[in-house]
Formats: structure tokens, C-alpha cells, sequence
């Protein structure tokens, strides 16, 4: 009886098998990496842009203490400290910071908490296959002194 040389059905199945273990393996892991990569720079872009909200009302608390300054009086920072709460309790000096940027929207809140400090929320929110993500940015502005 003569043996013939060659492989089995049974193992070119096996041998097919593995490699495909072997290939799907890598496969997926580069896809989480990569999808886990673009999570990370949607959210350092929703930091920026978090951190921008805060520092427009920051500009805006400043840019009312120079408008104080330029007219005088005794208490400059007073005047303007109340100046820039009425303008910004309830978000209305924040009108162009309800944006809605590409794949992403902002809001700002101006929130007293003292007579001599406020808290400034600064949320950035976006959504990636389907999935929501925000990243909120907080300071708390005083009057300049």
C-alpha cells in the first residue's frame, strides 16, 4: 500500500483557522486603537474649546473693569464687578458662546456665588458612533481689587 503525501481536509481546515486567529487578533486591536485614539482628540479639543467659554467671560469681567476705569470714579472695581453681574447672570453676555461648533456644542453658565465670586461652567458636548461625551471646565472669577 502506497502512501500518498499531502494534507487532509480536516487539516487545511486547522491550518486556516489559525492563521485567521492569528491575523484577527492584530486586526482588532489596531481598531480599538485607532477609534480609541479619535475619543482622545475629540476630548482635547472639547478641552480647548471648554476652556475658551471660561476665558471669554473672563474677557468679558475685564473688559468691563476697563470701561469702569476709563470713566472713574472711586470704586472702579466695585462698579464694574456689578456691571458685569447684571450683564452675565442668566448667560446674557454670553451670546455667540452657544455655538454649535462642527461635532460639537457649548454651553456657558455665569452662576453667583457670592457677592464676590461667581462660578463659570463651561461644557463641551459631542457625540461619537452614537456615543455621548462632555467635558466641563469650572473657575470661579473674583473682582479685580
Amino acid at each position: 500500500m502506497m502512501k500518498k503525501a499531502g494534507f487532509t481536509l480536516v487539516e487545511s481546515m486547522v491550518a486556516v483557522t489559525i492563521l485567521t486567529i492569528a491575523v484577527a487578533g492584530p486586526l482588532l486591536t489596531a481598531s480599538r486603537a485607532i477609534v480609541a485614539a479619535k475619543i482622545a482628540r475629540d476630548q482635547l479639543t472639547a478641552s480647548y474649546l471648554a476652556q475658551k467659554g471660561v476665558e471669554y467671560v473672563r474677557s468679558v469681567r475685564d473688559d468691563h473693569y476697563l470701561a469702569a476705569y476709563q470713566t472713574g470714579g472711586s470704586d472702579v472695581s466695585g462698579a464694574a464687578w456689578s456691571s458685569f453681574l447684571s450683564a452675565c447672570t442668566g448667560g446674557g453676555c454670553m451670546p455667540g458662546l452657544e455655538e454649535t461648533f462642527p461635532n460639537f456644542s457649548r454651553s456657558v453658565q455665569v452662576t453667583p456665588v457670592s457677592g464676590t465670586d461667581v462660578s463659570v461652567a463651561s461644557q463641551v458636548s459631542w457625540s461619537y458612533h452614537g456615543t455621548p461625551y462632555s467635558v466641563t471646565v469650572t473657575d470661579h472669577l473674583t473682582p479685580w481689587q
